[in-house]
């Protein structure tokens, strides 16, 4: 009909909302879907870290470039015979996967009555809800349990914990069912990782989040950088923990004790308090701190 369609790719900025680097993203969408140009949506958690300054904004625009150049290059090999990819044996054993993954994250998610106690005392979530930090309410329905939260926050708060529920939750029964059910789906599934490049960096990218492990691990400085990143991320994770417990349990014996010390001028400096918070001076101000450099320093996980 002399229509050029172009690919629409929409994805998240962290891996449990269909995120992770943008490079590997690209280069394992199928064969002909990109030639040579494509559309891309970014999402507003991660449109600071990408476009937030100048030199981050040319950054971006290299990495969409070269990955978009060398798919174009060099694109998926389709498996022989016949020219398909993926194999229709390949869709079928995902298919029934996906249902077992399904079946598995729902029934702790949802059907598990000790579930949603646990979310809100092992997360920041609730107090999360009540911040103005985000564009929009963190629940469709005020009033609603797990079911009515949007993506972001139930995203956002896994990751503050760094246990990263959503993104692994399932994982594990579909694979070991697949398995159990016939040995030689083992054989298919190496198969898939090493000839199906959407396969691949999915499991890559679970694989980074479940043992924190960059992609590109083998470069030295990329390493030094992880290292540093885990050491400030962990100092965050604590003081955002005794933050929460005095969000929590206000009256506390800890919190009577250091209330007696006096703040230090530069610590006093670092929090700009808000008048206007239902917490205690500088609880909010630290909290939301702590969140942004959690989201910060997980990059592509948070």
């Amino acid at each position: 009909m002399g229509v050029k369609l172009t690919m629409f790719h929409g994805r998240g900025g962290t891996v449990g909302r269909g995120g992770g680097p943008t490079h590997l993203a690209i280069l394992s969408q199928p064969p002909e879907t990109i030639h040579g140009s494509l559309r891309v949506t970014v999402q507003g958690e991660v449109i600071e870290q990408s476009f937030g300054e100048e030199h981050l904004c040319f950054k971006t625009l290299q990495r969409f470039t070269a990955a978009t150049l060398e798919h174009g290059m060099n694109p998926p090999p389709p498996p022989p015979p016949p020219p398909v990819s993926p194999k229709p044996e390949w869709r079928a054993l995902m298919d029934e996967m996906a249902v077992t993954a399904t079946k598995e994250y729902r029934s702790i998610v949802f059907q598990d009555p000790r579930f949603v106690e646990y979310f809100r005392l092992a997360t920041p979530e609730l107090e999360y809800g009540r911040m103005n930090i985000g564009s929009r309410p963190s629940k469709r329905k005020p009033s609603g349990g797990i079911e009515s939260l949007r993506a972001i926050p139930w995203i956002f708060a896994w990751t503050q914990t760094r246990f990263h529920l959503p993104i692994w939750l399932g994982f594990r029964a579909a694979f070991k069912q697949a398995i159990e059910k016939d040995s030689k789906n083992l054989v298919m599934l190496r198969d898939m990782y090493n000839s199906w490049p959407f396969f691949r960096v999915t499991i890559d990218l679970i694989e980074m989040v479940a043992g924190h492990r960059d992609l590109l691990e083998g470069v030295p400085y990329l390493r030094q950088r992880l290292i540093l990143r885990d050491s400030y991320i962990t100092a965050l994770n604590v003081c955002q923990a005794y933050t929460l417990k005095q969000i929590r349990e206000p009256n506390n014996y800890v919190q009577a004790r250091l209330s007696k010390e006096p703040a230090s001028k530069p610590a006093a400096e670092l929090v700009k308090l808000n008048p206007t918070s239902e917490y205690a001076p500088g609880l909010e101000d630290t909290l939301i701190l702590t969140m942004k450099g959690i989201a910060a320093g997980m990059h592509n996980t948070g």
